[in-house]
This record gives C-alpha cells, structure tokens and sequence, in this order.
C-alpha cells in the first residue's frame, strides 16, 4: 500500500499491512534549535522535509487563513482587532480575498498525491477560533452575549471565504482531510456551551461539512483540551474526528471509542514522556496499541515536541512509533 491509500484505509476502518507514520504537529521553534545543535541539518527548516528526514510518512499541511493585509498587528491574545460591527465592515474587504490563495505552490502537492506518495492536509479557521483571532480571548468569550450579530457577521463572512477556500484547492488539489483551527476546549472540557455552540458555531458546520465530504475530504477539528464533552456536539453537525487528544488534560482514547465507535482520531502519544526514555515511550505505545487495532486512529505525539527531548530521544520514538504501527495493523 501507498502512504495515501493506507491513511485512507486507517480512517475507513479497514485492514492495511500498517498504520502510518505520521507526525501531525510541526517542531517548536526551540526544540528545532536543538535539535540543530545534536546534528540536525542547518539547512533543513521546512517542517515537511524534516519528517522525511526523519523517516515519517510523507504528509503536507495547507493552512489557508482569510487575509490580514494591511492590517494593524495585534498586539496579543487579549487585544484583539476589531473594535465593533462598524470597524469590522470597515476591515471587511480587505479580510477576504477574492482568489482567496494562490494555487500554484499546490501543483507539485497534486502530482505526488496522485504517486500516492503524499498526504495532503487541508486546514481553515474555524468558527470559534476565528472570532476570537478578530475580537481577542475575553471580548470574544462576551461577545456571545453582549454582540451576538457581530459574531454571526464574522462567522457567515468566515463560511462564505472557507467554501472558496476549498474550491480554490481541490481545483488544483486533492486533499485527504481538512481540519478546522478551533482550540475551543482547554484541560476542563469545551469553553463555551451546549447552547452556544448550537447557536453560534453549528449553522456553519451544517453547511460547509457536506461540501468537504462531496470532495471525499474527511472533515476533523484541531482542538487543545479535554474534547470529550465536545465530541457529541461534532457528531451532530458532520464532523467525523479529532487531533491532537492531550493526554495530559485526560482524554482517553479508549473511551472514545468505546463511546463513538465510528469517530477518528489522530494524536494522543502523551509527549511528556519522551524526554523519559524508552521504556515509558514503549509503555505510552503499549496503552495506544488496542485503540490502534480498532481502526480509526493514528497514533502521533498529542501537541508539538517539547524542547526538553532531544533530538536521539525523538528518533529513538520514531522507531518505535514505526514498530507500534506495524503491531497495531495486526488482530
């Protein structure tokens, strides 16, 4: 099998000689400068190089945001850059290009997802995290209440951008999946409510995931935090899986599976054990591996990796990682 038709036959819950060896999250800026200390090239700072350098299976990411041309940078998280509905219309044109990307970069992804030697990832901004990019962390938490209409405003612009994101890609090409930027979740469940989603978030689900699946893409959400409580809510408007799964904040993949038979998952490998060793490294493998037997799910570390693992440790788990996922292929 290729990289593309075993990803493909993981996340359809069918037989394949392997699981792939992928790593979903690209190196923090730190680690990366360790790394290059220990050996790792210098001249290697693609992230998409660096995982066949270090023998992982062959994955691209295209993360398409709308535009900030011209635009203030925003000073931090709490700042925001919206002031309110009469200053986002005035930022409005310049938010959402028309193209919205240029294609060309995409060609050469194109040819070698038709090798099959490439999987290719589709990311867009969702409808939590966007907002809140717009508006900054706290006023985007009262905006739910104190100026719903802007909210809506921003996430019909958002939906409107998104579905000419995506038929500006496949145009040129394929993609295997598509995750929505989200982060809506942190170690004590989701950040805002049943109801609050409902209102705010799952009209544009409902309508942009059908079209992600008419283009056989299979629609997930990146989101931090403990998403347990979160998963239900996807279901219900189309989303079929999850990344990244943090250990640390108590997701248990085994109970989501027990719970959501059908639901994908990439992630999990609780990265705080990699500076440890071996040993733990094989003992995380070892509570993944009936999970991974059950289809559906792609081990791979549950956020980026830490600067405090070096660059042998890291290989020392791509080994293994390469021989769980020839054991979780198996009965």
């Amino acid at each position: 099998m290729n990289v593309v038709e075993r990803f493909r036959a993981v996340m359809n819950f069918e037989k394949v000689d392997r699981l792939p060896v992928m790593e979903w999250a690209p190196w923090w800026e730190k680690t990366l400068d360790r790394w290059y200390q220990e050996g790792l090239p210098t001249d290697m700072t693609d992230r998409g190089e660096i995982r066949d350098h270090l023998g992982l299976d062959c994955h691209r990411q295209a993360w398409i945001r709308p535009g900030f041309r011209d635009l203030p940078k925003v000073a931090g998280p709490h700042s925001g850059l919206v002031r309110d509905m009469d200053h986002y219309m005035e930022l409005r044109p310049r938010l959402y290009p028309d193209p919205p990307f240029n294609a060309e970069p995409y060609r050469p992804w194109a040819e070698a997802h038709e090798r099959g030697e490439m999987v290719v990832w589709l990311t867009i901004e969702g409808f939590f995290w966007y907002p809140r990019i717009l508006l900054g962390i706290e006023r985007h938490l009262y905006a739910f209440y104190d100026e719903p209409d802007l909210m809506h405003q921003i996430n019909r612009d958002l939906l409107e951008q998104n579905l000419r994101i995506i038929e500006h890609f496949c145009a040129t090409c394929p993609a295997d999946f598509s995750t929505f930027a989200e982060d809506m979740s942190y170690n004590h469940g989701p950040m805002l409510s049943k109801a609050l989603f409902d209102e705010f978030l799952a009209p544009y689900y409902r309508q942009i995931v059908p079209v992600l699946k008419e283009h056989g893409i299979l629609p997930m959400v990146d989101s931090d935090g403990d998403v347990t409580e979160l998963i239900p809510w996807l279901e219900e408007v189309g989303i079929q899986g999850l990344l990244p799964l943090e250990r640390m904040a108590g997701v248990d993949v085994a109970s989501i599976r027990r719970n959501h038979p059908c639901f994908r998952m990439i992630g999990a490998f609780d990265k705080t054990v990699m500076k440890l060793g071996e040993q733990a490294m094989r003992t995380e493998f070892e509570r993944l591996l009936p999970t991974m037997r059950a289809g559906g799910f792609i081990p791979s570390v549950d956020h980026q990796t830490p600067p405090d693992v070096s660059l042998d440790r890291y290989r020392v788990f791509v080994r293994l990682l390469k021989e769980y996922c020839e054991r979780g292929a198996q009965p």
